[in-house]
Order: structure tokens, then C-alpha cells, then sequence
């Protein structure tokens, strides 16, 4: 094993934090010291809208070069902004445990979705959330913001917007939960496939470098939900949220599928014992998806390009 495992990552407040984590989680788990390196993202370095520029792995790409160049030994990722698609050479070596899943509103007032007045304007970078958001409150003007969590938060205390949708476990780890004034509930609002989990990848045959930090129900829980994913053949910004969960035993997962306008969706749920099957994620994912694509997935996902 190495003397000391370079850890790549990019350069915002929370990535840095992620990653800082993981790097104590590495040195205290192996004896292994760390190092960080800051490597700049196209995601980064652009402030235009996820869909203009790309959305899937605009911000995990840079990082991976990284990798595969050998300036570093292992990156750390949001599961959420990785393709679905693996990389050749390379290999999601731990899914460490999942923090919040849910997303939150951080609003003027303590102002709650369902109290926004009418007209209120609402920032986010994420074709799912503006299809939610104009699901659930057609009156809203739903605004595109880029930006890190400061940037977008600052907005609403500035005025310039009445409140910003953003994940639950970055605040957290960030420590601005007291900006949040409304937790969404999975079950009605369902999130990114993956979201608050992050992902340590490295070279293959490196995978003994991290992989003490893997958390096996994590991992299942967010496999199950990024496989729907890529069965319905959406990327990252596509307007899909999924929701896996293990209890009692059992695998759960439900998906949903959204138009744009957030006008349509469709849903879908399913579950199975883990101990029944040889790949419970896949098997689960697989029912969820091709149920979905029965409702109609393929028109609705159409109709939202």
C-alpha cells in the first residue's frame, strides 16, 4: 500500500469539506496519511445552466482524468453528479454511509413551499426540482441558478430571490442547517438518484485503498436507484427522482418520472427480499424501470427534451 494516498477533488467549500472527511475516514480506518489535491471542474469554471453546458459528469470529468493521469490516487464524487455509465480503467471502490437524502428549502420568512405566496421566485439548477416545484405550485416563477451553496443562499438574503432548493446533506455538512425551513419528504418529492451519498473511485486494482470506508446497505440502496437510471437512459439532470430503502430485510424502491413542466409523472414502486436474489439493486431497478416504460416513461421523458 502507498505511503500516502493522494485525494482529488474539486475546489468549493463543500467539496472540500466532503473530502476532508473522507481523507480522516482513510487515515483513521488504514494508518494511511493523505493528501488533498484541488483539481478545477468544467462545472466549476462555468456558470451557465446544468443543461446548457452539458449536466451529466460536467463535474466528475476533470476528476477522473486526474485519476487516470496518476495526479492523484483517489477522488472523491457526490454520487448524485456521476453518469450512470462506468469508466473503463476505473472503479467506485467505496459508497460510504448516506447522509440526508432529502432536498430542502431555505426560504425568506421561514416560508414553507406550500406557503410561498404566488408569483414567488424560486432558484435552482435542476430540471427535477423545476419540474417538482411547477408540479406542486404552478404559480411559482422558477429561476436557474448556478453557483455554490453560499452564492445561492446569499440570493435569498439579498432579496434577489424568495428562496433556493438545495440537498439536505450539503448544508449539513457545511453547517447551514439553520437555513433550511422546510425538509421535503421523499415519498411526495424524490430526489436525485444517489443524492447524499458520496462515492470514492480509483484506478482499478486500487480498491484496497478505500475500500475499508464502503458501507454495504448504502451502496445497494443507491446501486438500486442509479440502475433506473440508466435503464431509462436519462442523465444526471434528466427529470427522474428515486428513492431506495432497506428495511426489515427488504429492498424498496420507488422512481418517478416527471415532464418538464412538471404537468405529467409517472410512478412506479417495487420491492424484494435482499437474501432472495444474487443482485438485489439491479433486479429491483429492473422492475421499477420496465413498469415504468409500460406507463409511458419513454413518451413522457420525450415530450420533456
Amino acid at each position: 500500500m502507498t505511503d500516502t494516498v493522494r485525494i482529488g477533488t474539486r475546489g468549493s467549500a463543500l467539496a472540500l469539506t466532503q473530502t476532508t472527511t473522507i481523507a480522516e475516514a482513510i487515515a483513521k480506518k488504514t494508518g494511511v496519511a493523505t493528501e488533498l489535491v484541488v483539481i478545477a471542474t468544467q462545472g466549476d469554471r462555468s456558470l451557465d445552466s446544468l443543461a446548457l453546458i452539458g449536466g451529466t459528469g460536467i463535474f466528475a470529468s476533470a476528476l477522473r482524468d486526474a485519476l487516470l493521469s496518476g495526479e492523484c490516487d483517489a477522488v472523491v464524487h457526490s454520487l448524485k453528479d456521476l453518469p450512470t455509465a462506468p469508466t473503463p480503467g476505473l472503479a467506485i471502490a467505496a459508497i460510504p454511509k448516506r447522509a440526508d437524502a432529502r432536498d430542502a428549502l431555505c426560504a425568506r420568512d421561514g416560508l414553507t413551499v406550500d406557503t410561498l405566496p404566488p408569483g414567488s421566485r424560486v432558484g435552482t439548477g435542476s430540471p427535477r426540482r423545476v419540474a417538482q416545484l411547477l408540479s406542486r405550485r404552478p404559480d411559482l416563477e422558477v429561476v436557474d441558478v448556478r453557483g455554490n451553496v453560499d452564492t445561492r443562499l446569499s440570493k435569498v438574503t439579498a432579496g434577489e430571490l424568495d428562496a433556493v432548493i438545495l440537498a439536505a446533506a450539503g448544508l449539513g455538512r457545511l453547517g447551514r442547517t439553520d437555513d433550511i425551513t422546510e425538509l421535503l419528504d421523499l415519498d411526495a418529492w424524490p430526489t436525485a438518484p444517489g443524492q447524499g451519498a458520496l462515492a470514492v473511485e480509483v484506478r482499478v486494482s486500487d480498491e484496497e485503498l478505500v475500500s475499508a470506508l464502503d458501507h454495504r446497505p448504502t451502496r445497494t440502496t443507491v446501486e438500486a436507484e442509479r440502475h433506473v437510471l440508466a435503464k431509462l437512459e436519462a442523465g444526471c439532470t434528466a427529470p427522474v427522482g428515486a428513492h431506495a430503502l432497506i428495511e426489515d430485510g427488504m429492498l424498496f424502491l420507488s422512481a418517478r418520472v416527471y415532464s418538464a413542466d412538471g404537468s405529467r409523472a409517472l410512478t412506479s414502486s417495487h420491492a424484494l427480499y435482499v437474501s432472495d436474489s444474487a443482485n438485489p439493486a439491479l433486479d429491483v431497478a429492473d422492475r421499477v424501470a420496465n413498469e415504468l416504460f409500460e406507463l409511458g416513461a419513454s413518451e413522457l421523458m420525450g415530450a420533456s427534451t
